[in-house]
């Protein structure tokens, strides 16, 4: 009996242990087989067709429906477009260098869309509606609408902060190629700062700047630098910063650090950074002998003919014409009962005696015309009928922020002033 018992036993464990062999060999089999199945190569599906982009480089001398009758469009198609955008934006001012986008259905073929670009910030979309836009009908089917329409869209940038530096060895361009930065990120920069500081003048070896501003992205591709939001010019040991607030739509732009305008009654400079990045070399700075008229109280901007010329501030033209007294053409204009400001050895006048020009207008083109070696600017600031050096004139800021709301501009420039710690 324990014999049969101890056999039975001995019967039921070989049993078991050939189920749970079975089991795990089982189960082994079909962990293996998933995993041989998670490896296995997916073959791709067919990729889906897209819509066709034609796009065409506008040239000088291109017109709008030259370019379209050269892409194919038929002549009755393309004024359909332009009489859809003419009131919104006028085809005929499309501008060299920027590109036109036609956009072709993919299954049809038709055109569908055109795009442009006016500007860095808005583009033209002129639409075929019946792509987009089908009414439904009672019985369940679409009718499609004939006919284009236009409209101007803000353009579709992803927004990506970056916070750059670098140290002035030689030029703030050549700082701009060290550290890769974008030089249009330092035209900015020096927009930002150009009523405090004159970037053909200023800057010194060992100066440092920083600044945080936004890069854009269109389609995965970086296009340009955007705004900046702050930044810090440290020239020959002074800190100056500006920072970007909107205290509401009549008083935004930048401000220091305590909440004045950067914005003063004079620019620093009669001469865009954006002409002087690179090639650029100032001439006297302060004052020097002339030998043939004296006194040389004024600053030269040796720049090539054609550079444009900006008025530093708000004025009336007083002058334009030649000048007997060797300044060859010459612009003179009047602020305010102060001070007057004048643009000497101009190639071209660009104003009219009488006219009232804005800050930053441009007025003329560097030139070299009367007693001159070479192309430069000639720039005089007089003050109460005396010529002062414009670059020591100390000017008082623009608009501040008002007192309610500066604890709103503080709150928001904590973190940024922090970011640009050296």
């Amino acid at each position: 009996m324990n014999i049969k018992v101890g056999v039975l036993s001995m019967a039921v464990i070989i049993a078991i242990l050939g189920s749970v062999a079975y089991v795990c060999f089982f189960n082994q089999e079909k962990i293996s087989a998933s995993k041989e199945a998670s490896f296995n190569v997916v073959e791709p599906l067919e990729k889906i067709a897209k819509d066709r982009v034609e796009k065409i480089l506008i040239i000088d001398g291109a017109i709008y429906g030259n370019l379209m009758a050269t892409s194919g469009v038929e002549y009755v198609l393309a004024m359909e477009i332009y009489d859809a955008a003419r009131d919104i934006y006028d085809l005929v001012k499309i501008r060299v260098g920027r590109v036109i986008e036609l956009v072709y259905d993919r299954d049809t073929d038709e055109l569908k869309e055109l795009c442009y670009k006016i500007d860095s910030e808005d583009e033209l979309r002129i639409k075929n509606l019946k792509y987009f836009h089908n009414i439904k009908t009672a019985s369940g089917t679409l009718e499609k609408i004939d006919g284009w329409e236009a409209r101007l869209e803000a353009i579709p940038y992803a927004l990506k902060a970056r916070i750059a530096k670098g140290v002035v060895k030689s030029s703030m361009y050549q700082a701009a190629m060290d550290n890769d930065i974008d030089i249009r990120a330092i035209i900015e920069l020096a927009n930002a700062f150009q009523w405090t500081i004159d970037f053909a003048m200023d800057p010194r070896v060992g100066d440092k700047f920083k600044l945080i501003y936004e890069e854009r992205f269109l389609n995965g591709e970086y296009i340009m630098p955007g705004q900046i939001f702050a930044a810090v010019y440290i020239n020959d040991g002074k800190e100056y910063y500006v920072y970007y607030f909107e205290e509401n739509e009549d008083n935004k732009g930048f401000f220091d650090e305590n909440g004045n305008s950067a914005r003063k009654m004079f620019l620093k400079a009669p001469v865009e950074f954006k002409y002087i990045s690179s090639g650029y070399t100032a001439g006297t700075r302060v004052i020097m002998e002339l030998g043939i008229a004296g006194p040389h109280r004024a600053i030269d901007y040796a720049a090539p003919i054609g550079t444009p010329i900006r008025t530093v501030g708000n004025g009336t033209v007083i002058f334009t014409g030649w000048s007997s007294i060797g300044y060859g053409y010459l612009t003179s204009i009047r602020h305010n009962g102060t001070y007057t400001t004048n643009y000497a050895h101009q190639s071209k006048i660009a104003v009219e005696r009488g006219q009232k020009v804005k800050q930053g207008d441009i007025i003329g083109y560097v030139g070299s015309t009367g007693l001159s070696t070479g192309p430069h600017l000639h720039y005089e600031m007089v003050k109460n009928g005396a010529k002062i050096n414009p670059l020591k004139e100390i000017l008082p800021p623009g608009k501040p922020i008002k007192n309610e709301n500066k604890k709103r501009f503080f709150e928001n420039i904590k973190d940024l002033r922090d970011k640009l710690a050296f």
